[in-house]
């Protein structure tokens, strides 16, 4: 029965619906999305018998607590986006209607609806910038589906209608569907999103739910073959959280209600996925933030539904030592916290072990080598390394950049990205990618402030692209080779850089350049927020939290460093305080080979120069 609410479907040539979803398939009743009607209990049985997940049920709660007294939103739009509103309903829809199918208590029910009258109130959910509806229509899909059986039918038709009218419907105009064709994260919101909408409402418009889920399944191809072949994610480590976060709820969505999910997550690379993220985070719990992406890390709820999926709860090490040192409120803004109550009921904690193998290197279009001498010791060394691509989505001209940290302390940082508004709201354009794209003149975004290489004060080529070459798991020599000639091409013949972790406790960084018919510059840098006192002409000494680190200059030893500030001469920059630039710079004779070697020893270290010396070509054999 449709209510009155009349909808235009049309056809579709490239979506055929009997691909997946079959004409006479038959869905469960309301609730059908995620959490089945009873299974609840099973959840209930999680939290009682386990203090860890108990104390997350709480923290849940507490803050639906705090949801009971505020007002409910208003459609504040902020620039081009609406989407902080849009997130911030889906926290709350999806906080609260988990509340009460938990609790059955009347208040919480109450105040996710008014929410989802007041969100259906909205004019439109500006599907200019899709991802405000992609996300709203999951929140208020969550709502409908989860408190169905108590809204009374007034309720229903509202929110049924903006499901409808301001989710569904738009999705199917070509003025606002482009993401259907986009390889990144949009293209697993979006589609996440109205997948959830049809979901909701698939009683009512069968057809057009299916054409919906259809095209959905056969869209979210394009972005998950960008985890081909060992699951790097070319946005990083934040959007990895995003795209992987949605096309999680994507696939648990449809496994639900269809019991399959069409081999979606068999697609090559994307259960390897949850090994790279883990990875990722060092032993401070911070990530390798290249590209756009902020500096601390944060729990990742789809990490329980990969360690559930692959029966290894080896994934959640870094996710339960976050647990372990949450502080109360923590987590709390995170809008998709009570998936982690579905995806992780069953899990036991004192079961988990620390990950097997301490390196791991994923090929892909944003290559990453990431190594680390211990799980378990905070104190341990931690080296992240990236070859790739500045024309990916999200990229920085960081080719070559590296992380590195040890002693608790990350010595060598990347800024990572800044706010979009506060730059588009100055006129910059953010999101060019051609090699003279406004974009890199932001100044975290430049290869000038990131610990790779500078070469003729120039920006990287866009269209290079970096391989990793070799690499060694061994543990007396860790170690990654990364190849970026392409990156480079206009000035240099030949360009690789390795790095390593020599016998568990220093790291050396090596460069082997090459000139062609010119003399070139290169300028070597590394971004720190330790304080910089400089001993020599080639040695340094980093100081940080009362530990140290030296940087001394093997090769050439007639280097002179220096610091350079990391003040932005440009008004629309972000401030920058606390950081600094430590170098040098070289001039390599035309038609002449330069091999650059920089170790960063921890603490007091006693270290020998031998292993120091090999060429990159002979890494792979140490």
């Amino acid at each position: 029965m449709k209510d009155n609410i009349s909808t235009h479907i049309p056809s579709n040539p490239d979506i055929n619906q009997e691909d997946f979803i079959g004409r006479d398939v038959v869905i469960p009743v309301h609730p059908r999305i995620l959490m089945l009607k009873g299974e609840e209990d099973a959840i209930i049985a999680n939290i009682t018998s386990n203090g860890t997940w108990n104390k997350l049920h709480q923290t849940i709660l507490s803050e639906c607590e705090n949801l009971i007294s505020i007002t409910p939103l208003e459609r504040v739009q902020i620039g081009r986006r609406l989407l902080d509103t849009s997130r911030e309903a889906l926290r709350r829809i999806f906080f609260l209607s988990y509340t009460y199918r938990l609790t059955k208590e009347q208040k919480y029910f109450e105040r996710a609806e008014r929410e989802l009258l007041s969100v259906s109130a909205f004019i439109d959910w500006n599907p200019s910038h899709f991802l405000d509806t992609a996300e709203m229509t999951m929140a208020v899909s969550i709502g409908y589906d989860w408190l169905y059986g108590d809204l009374s039918k007034k309720s229903k038709l509202i929110i049924k209608e903006a499901i409808l009218k301001k989710g569904l419907e738009p999705s199917l105009d070509e003025t606002y569907n482009g993401w259907l064709k986009r390889e990144d994260n949009w293209n697993q919101v979006c589609n996440a999103g109205m997948a959830y909408g049809a979901i909701a409402i698939y009683d009512d418009y069968p057809d057009l739910a299916k054409q919906i889920i259809n095209r959905a399944i056969e869209s979210i191809k394009l972005p998950m073959k960008n985890y081909t072949p060992d699951g790097v994610y070319p946005e990083g480590y934040m959007y990895w959280s995003y795209g992987t976060s949605f096309n999680v709820m994507f696939l648990s969505a449809i496994g639900k209600v269809f019991g399959k999910d069409f081999g979606l997550s068999e697609q090559s690379g994307f259960l390897n996925t949850a090994t790279y993220l883990e990875h990722m985070t060092g032993p401070s719990g911070d990530p390798f933030n290249y590209s756009d992406a902020m500096p601390r890390g944060k729990l990742q709820v789809p990490m329980f539904w990969f360690a559930t999926k692959l029966k290894d709860t080896s994934l959640l090490w870094v996710e339960y030592n976050r647990l372990l040192k949450a502080k109360k409120g923590n987590f709390v803004k995170d809008r998709l916290l009570p998936s982690i109550m579905l995806w992780g009921c069953g899990i036991d904690f004192n079961m988990i072990t620390e990950p097997k193998s301490k390196m791991y290197v994923g090929q892909g279009e944003n290559p990453v080598a990431l190594m680390r001498t211990s799980w378990n010791n905070p104190d341990a060394i931690f080296v992240g390394i990236k070859g790739g691509s500045a024309s990916i989505n999200h990229a920085h001209m960081d080719i070559g950049s590296f992380v590195m940290e040890a002693l608790g302390v990350r010595w060598a940082m990347d800024f990572g990205m800044q706010d979009y508004e506060s730059l588009e709201s100055k006129g910059i354009k953010v999101f060019g990618r051609d090699q003279h794209a406004e974009r890199w003149n932001i100044f975290r975004y430049n290869n000038l402030v990131h610990n790779t290489l500078t070469v003729n004060n120039e920006f990287q080529e866009v269209d290079g692209y970096a391989p990793i070459i070799s690499s060694s798991s061994k543990a007396s020599f860790m170690s990654a080779v990364v190849n970026m000639t392409e990156v480079y091409k206009k000035s240099l013949l030949k360009t690789n850089r390795g790095v390593a972790i020599v016998d568990q406790k220093h790291v050396i960084v090596r460069d082997e350049i090459e000139t062609h018919s010119k003399e070139a510059s290169i300028r070597w840098t590394l971004l720190t927020p330790a304080d910089v006192r400089i001993t020599s002409k080639n040695t340094a000494e980093l100081t940080k939290d009362g530990k140290k680190l030296i940087l001394y200059v093997q090769e050439p030893n007639s280097v002179t460093i220096k610091t350079w500030s990391t003040v932005s001469p440009n008004s629309y920059d972000a401030d920058n305080t606390g950081t600094t630039l430590i170098g040098f710079e070289i001039n390599v004779p035309a038609y002449s080979k330069m091999d650059i070697v920089v170790n960063m020893i921890p603490g007091d270290v006693n270290t020998t120069e031998k292993a120091k010396t090999l060429q990159l070509k002979e890494w792979s054999e140490k």
